[in-house]
């Protein structure tokens, strides 16, 4: 138990170092005790997760700024209970404005989702590339803040392929570049994601991609790198991505979709059926499609609407060409 406990402080305090403290369920100016004794913070939130630090028997003093953006310093520290009745305390600055959370306790509270048909289409073109540099990247965050366990085996490969260059935010970003968060060495590519392309072009019978790839492995280059990136686009190495993105999507579906109450729930199903029909008209002239939505998370149901749509996958001559159509 001790453990967990410490696990759960070092999530919190790798929140502070990234300089966040958002807390859900309390209004702007907000002081004092929520009538259940807790306080809750977001930890991981994206569409395959949705992760909360709760502070147990928690009370606030000075008021909590929400939306907050600027100068941030947050630190915790064991509280000397000659002075105060609580186990810890949490001090945040957000510019002038200080407030300070005593608790007693912290919890991590997670609800794992299946993010395989879940994707966005900020950037156009290869929009089949950049839907899987996406599910990856967010695989990856969750392997990453919740660790192993809350993966499953093959997920925990899949997770590898955020360190193949080729398929990254280096040439296929799922969103515009003013909001790419950059990481240490992106032209790194590791032993474990050339094994997973590996096995993807053996299973795909790509010899040319996996006479590249060991070429890649032995000269790990930026060139290389770059041929590889445009191997990926054309439509003779359709059949890889294909078996990626049905790899993403079988790994995704042990999980649970969100439920957002019978009302929302019936709206979101409509959506779905209508894209359903337009993808049968679709296959009757052999046409590959796919259908990805676009979900707010459970816990701000109102921050974003649902949204439906077909990714429609042609070979070209030389090119993949890719459509989405909004339903």
């Amino acid at each position: 138990m001790e453990d967990i406990m410490e696990d759960n402080f070092e999530k919190l305090n790798l929140l502070l170092e990234q300089e966040l403290c958002e807390f859900v369920d309390i209004p702007d100016g907000f002081t004092g005790q929520t009538e259940s004794g807790e306080l809750r913070l977001i930890y991981l939130m994206n569409d395959a997760v949705e992760s909360f630090l709760v502070l147990k028997n928690a009370r606030m003093t000075g008021n909590y700024v929400r939306d907050y953006e600027g100068e941030f310093e947050g630190s915790i520290e064991k509280a000397d209970r000659d002075l105060c009745e609580a186990e810890y305390i949490l001090v945040i600055h957000q510019g002038q404005n200080v407030f300070t959370v005593f608790f007693e306790d912290i919890l991590l509270e997670t609800q794992l989702y299946n993010y395989g048909e879940l994707g966005h289409f900020w950037v156009k073109g290869y929009e089949n590339l950049r839907v899987m540099e996406y599910q990856i990247a967010i695989l990856r965050d969750k392997y990453e803040y919740l660790g192993e366990k809350y993966c499953t085996e093959y997920e925990g490969k899949l997770a590898m392929l955020h360190d193949f260059p080729p398929l990254n935010y280096l040439f296929y970003p799922a969103v515009p570049e003013k909001y790419i968060v950059p990481v240490d060495n992106p032209w790194e590519v590791t032993a474990e994601a050339l094994a997973v392309m590996q096995e993807l072009a053996t299973e795909a019978g790509d010899e040319k991609l996996g006479k590249m790839l060991r070429r890649y492995e032995k000269n790990p280059d930026i060139s290389n790198a770059k041929k590889i990136a445009g191997m990926l686009c054309r439509s003779s190495h359709l059949p890889v991505i294909t078996l990626l993105g049905e790899k993403i999507r079988e790994a995704a579906s042990v999980y649970p979709d969100r439920d957002f109450g019978r009302k929302q729930n019936k709206y979101l199903h409509e959506l779905m059926e209508k894209a359903e029909r337009r993808k049968e008209e679709l296959e009757v002239e052999n046409v590959q499609t796919l259908i990805y939505r676009e979900e707010p998370f459970i816990y701000d149901c109102d921050s974003i609407s649902f949204q439906v749509y077909l990714m429609i996958v042609r070979k070209g001559v030389w090119k993949q060409k890719i459509m989405v159509e909004k339903i």
